[in-house]
Parts: structure tokens; sequence; C-alpha cells
């Protein structure tokens, strides 16, 4: 199964939404951008995913939609996904889902689509890894993941800065 694990694109910050709630930070015009870059990634590359796990925070949620939107996929918002979330925690969702014969995600590619700092602990725990990687706003990390070991390899780290 191919996994690629997506932090959403650049934010408002809180003086330019107006507010102290970080959930409902907004993405800016460049974080649109960013997201779109990644969405005509997906599609030149032809990666589609049939299942999506999104964050419930705003950010995220439109960086879903904006890449999402070529796409025919089942998205599910998932409210442990979010900044302090638990990398543990999503391996373990991760698993679950993948042995639930019904889905069948092993054949096919998982987007997940998240958030700093929790992004980059996820790829070091799904790598069984002591090294987290930085993400770029709207980056992705893809990982070729064993759904019968549990564990995968990082294979590429992409971002919009590639395709300035």
């Amino acid at each position: 199964m191919q996994l690629f694990i997506m932090r959403h694109g650049e934010a408002q910050n809180f003086i330019g939404q107006g507010t102290l709630d970080d959930s409902q930070r907004a993405l800016t015009s460049a974080g649109k951008k960013e997201a779109q870059t990644m969405a005509d990634w997906f599609e030149q590359n032809q990666i589609s995913s049939k299942q999506v796990f999104v964050s419930p925070y705003v950010r995220a949620q439109q960086t879903c939609s904006i890449v999402t939107a070529t796409m025919q996929t089942l998205i599910t918002t998932l409210d442990f996904i979010t900044p302090s979330g638990n990398a543990k925690q999503v391996h373990d969702y991760i698993d679950g889902v993948c042995s639930d014969s019904a889905l069948d995600l092993a054949q096919q590619n998982l987007l997940i689509v998240s958030h700093m700092p929790l992004v980059s602990y996820l790829v070091a725990e799904l790598t069984q890894s002591e090294n987290a990687p930085i993400f770029a706003t709207a980056g992705i990390a893809q990982i070729n993941y064993d759904v019968q070991t549990m564990k995968g390899e990082l294979v590429a780290m992409i971002s919009p800065s590639d395709f300035n």
C-alpha cells in the first residue's frame, strides 16, 4: 500500500484570522495555491486515493477539499489527527483499518491530511525511524507500507517548492 502523509497548506496567523482558536485557522491564498500544486502533482502522476483521513481543523479540511477535488474518494474526518495527536494511535488505527477486509486498503493508496508535528512523528512511527522529517506546508511524505509487517519505508518527500 502507498501511504501519502500530507501537511495542510499555509494557514492564517492568529492576528489574520481574528480568533485565538487554532482549529479555525483557514488557508491563506498562498496555502490554497500550495494545495492546488500538490493536487496537480497527484493528477499528473495518476495517483488517486480511495480513502482519505483528514483532521477536523479548517485548514486541513480546506487542503483536503482542494487535493481530492478530482478524486473519487471516501473522506473520513478523524478527531485524533490534530497537531497534538498521537502517532502511535494513528498507526494502530491504520493497521486496524487495513485488517478490515471490507475496505481492502492493502492494494490501494491512503492519504492522510493533518498537521505538524503529528505528520513528522507519524512518518517516524510508520517507518520505525528515529528521524522525524520536517514538512513544508502542503508537503507530502510517500511511504511504501507493508500491511503484513505493519511498517513502511519512506520513498519520497515532495513539496510545492519542488515545482517552482
